[in-house]
């Protein structure tokens, strides 16, 4: 992954052929012409379980019509970062009973969720090209 500055305080990442940019809201100097970094990540946590919900749908033909994931984030009021992060899967009442906890047990093999918990270590260098 490549990260380039592209003008005002947008920032965008390049991998795998795409194009991911970023912005900050007009209060925090930028256009809000894309997502902040910040809710880009919070959303990648969200997407990534809708992914294995709707993996876990497909796989057994029930349609995803009218399954929502609606994600809250609680901030600590001092620091403002996350201490809590809560998906609401709401399911259609036609949603088959039996595969209820199933849905919840798959959205918990995020693997956005999963290198969270694992709290990864960061190595920040610098080099001259």
């Amino acid at each position: 992954m490549e990260i380039t500055f592209d003008g005002g305080k947008v920032i965008t990442a390049h991998l795998h052929g795409h194009s991911i940019k970023t912005d900050q809201p007009v209060n925090g100097g930028g256009e809000n012409s894309a997502p902040s970094p910040f809710d880009l990540f919070l959303a990648s946590i969200g997407t990534c379980a809708g992914i294995y919900v709707k993996s876990f749908c497909d796989n057994r033909k029930i349609p995803t019509e009218g399954i929502i994931i609606v994600q809250n984030v609680v901030n600590d009021p001092e620091s403002g970062l996350p201490t809590e992060i809560n998906l609401d899967i709401q399911l259609p009442v036609d949603f088959p009973e039996k595969y209820i906890a199933s849905v919840i047990n798959v959205a918990e093999l995020c693997k956005v969720k999963k290198t969270i918990m694992i709290q990864p270590k960061f190595q920040i260098t610098t080099s001259i090209k």
